[in-house]
């Protein structure tokens, strides 16, 4: 969290939050300040999920959208955590401070345990769940009509043009590239099976397995944008978190072990074309750039930890050589899904 944010953020503020929906916020678990505020809160002796939105980072209609569509994937059968309303019959309470505000929410704590790269279940089963879920996401949210309150658009997100958050003497082949990224995704039709409402950040950190299902959260960064990118996120993120220092051969030979199994499942919930997944390399270079302005957004890098700085350096590298973080045969590793392989 940004430094100007955190000063207006203290012990009186995460109580009234908790207030305004019943909960307490004394012994409050902290779980995240990355983006949001992310408390563990109690209710009538049961765990839920506070979150602290400021007013910097979204709108109040921004995490409304966000909210009606969670309560919309979950009444539809997809293990995603209930949004509770408030006292007052609010899914957003606004907690307004001297300049600005912080938006407040409350969760259902997803059941299960977080799942590490490292663990014995970061495997084919889980992947095959991993893809399931997210295909029975995409396919309920074809029939998801947002109300009054909607989710913006990609080219919405401030880190689409990183010339807001790179130097043009030190990062301008990277500027230029994603801006010519950028303007080639734009030239893919935005039809219904193809483009719509995703989550956009659903890796392993995001979700809990619980007795064989996987239950996402943190939709905090849902936008309108294409399915293929659902799909690459979680492809990226598997195998960053189980190679990340590996040379690209290592790290592909493990993603296309995560994709087919992935894959497999998602196709039982959802329908692909053998020409989209071949573009998939396009978001996976995308989620490289995207990340690249995010740390340079979010982190003082001249002064965070060492492990923030070789992560960046790691991303820059790839971007400078035009590496992808995998190269798999897409068609090769669809079409064996396909013929149940």
């Amino acid at each position: 969290m940004e430094k100007w944010i955190d000063d207006q953020f203290n012990e009186q503020v995460l109580k009234e939050a908790a207030n305004r929906f019943g909960a307490v916020s004394t012994n409050a678990k902290k779980l995240g300040d990355f983006e949001n505020y992310v408390f563990e809160v109690h209710k009538d002796s049961l765990s839920y999920i506070l979150r602290l939105t400021h007013s910097s980072h979204r709108c109040r209609q921004d995490v409304l959208a966000e909210l009606e569509w969670i309560n919309f994937l979950h009444e539809n059968g997809v293990n995603a955590s209930l949004v509770h309303q408030s006292a007052n019959g609010e899914l957003v309470e606004e907690l307004k401070l001297s300049d600005s505000s912080f938006f407040v929410c409350l969760f259902d704590k997803a059941p299960g345990d977080p799942v590490k790269a490292g663990d014995d279940h970061f495997s084919a089963p889980l992947f095959e769940k991993w893809g399931e879920m997210i295909g029975k996401m995409h396919r309920v949210t074809k029939n998801f009509e947002p109300g009054e309150a909607r989710r913006e658009h990609w080219t919405a997100d401030d880190v689409i043009d990183l010339s807001n958050f790179l130097d043009s003497q030190k990062d301008g082949m990277i500027i230029t590239g994603n801006e010519m990224l950028v303007n080639k995704i734009k030239e893919i039709p935005e039809t219904k099976e193809r483009f719509g409402l995703i989550h956009s950040d659903i890796h392993s950190g995001n979700f809990f397995f619980h007795e064989g299902d996987v239950h996402v959260f943190d939709f905090d960064d849902s936008t309108y944008f294409y399915y293929l990118s659902d799909i690459a996120i979680p492809l990226y993120y598997a195998v960053w978190a189980k190679l990340r220092n590996a040379n690209l051969e290592e790290r592909s030979a493990f993603g296309s072990k995560f994709y087919h199994s992935f894959l497999k499942g998602y196709v039982r919930e959802n329908h692909l074309l053998e020409e989209w997944v071949e573009q998939l390399p396009l978001f996976l270079k995308l989620r490289d750039y995207a990340l690249y302005g995010v740390f340079h957004k979010k982190v003082d890098l001249e002064n965070g930890n060492e492990r923030e700085r070789e992560l960046v350096r790691e991303i820059r590298g790839r971007l400078l050589q035009n590496e992808l973080i995998v190269d798999l045969n897409y068609k090769e590793i669809f079409q064996a899904v396909q013929a149940g392989d």
